[in-house]
């Protein structure tokens, strides 16, 4: 049974891969399951059995790099396992280096400045899924460290490093070390100085 399952992926990982590269080099709208299949060297049919719809390809697209940045952010913790600051730092400037020479991220950045309308929607309907993984992840690292907030100030600058490193990744203003030390500095703050009562919403 495994054996069947890391074939299947070993087939649909190159294709979604090949999908990237297309992506960024000629455009969404030049992709198509037949182009894929002559660059991978598999049939149309395999394309399809293991990808399914177009729409389809741009989720697998997204999860695929989404992947890649999770592994960056838990690598980055995992190095700190004592110092969230350092892991908060790490975890950002990794990202965003890793943002800086993405061929998807860069595929997205050039759409949304008119190269490619059709791309952006498929992909932008997936943000809340991708915010969603993204912190959850955050929140089970950091549950691991003594930091003196509540769970909801937690929540609180979880959502603001995540949304602050997003808006880097599409438009970055700095360095991805500076924008580091700078939400590092940030976080040294909110954690050496936690809101003396809880946050009340509604």
């Amino acid at each position: 049974m495994g054996g069947t399952s890391e074939a299947a992926a070993g087939r649909r990982q190159p294709i979604v891969e090949t999908a990237i590269e297309m992506t960024a080099r000629d455009g969404w709208a030049a992709v198509t399951m037949t182009r894929l299949a002559e660059q991978v060297g598999v049939s149309r049919q395999t394309v399809y059995n293991e990808i399914g719809s177009k729409n389809a390809l741009a989720d697998a697209m997204l999860a695929h790099e989404l992947g890649r940045f999770l592994t960056a952010i838990g690598a980055a913790f995992d190095r700190h396992p004592a110092d969230l600051v350092e892991a908060i730092h790490d975890a950002v400037r990794d990202v965003l280096d890793l943002a800086k020479g993405n061929l998807l991220v860069r595929a997205i950045a050039s759409a949304t400045h008119g190269a490619d309308t059709e791309l952006v929607p498929l992909l932008t309907t997936q943000a809340e899924t991708l915010l969603v993984e993204v912190k959850a992840m955050l929140a089970a690292r950091v549950e691991a460290y003594r930091t003196g907030l509540s769970g909801e100030q937690i929540d609180v600058l979880i959502d603001l490093m995540t949304r602050t490193v997003l808006s880097h990744v599409v438009q970055p203003t700095g360095t991805p070390a500076a924008t580091a030390d700078g939400l590092a500095w940030l976080a040294s703050r909110v954690l050496a100085e936690p809101a003396r009562k809880p946050l009340r919403y509604g």
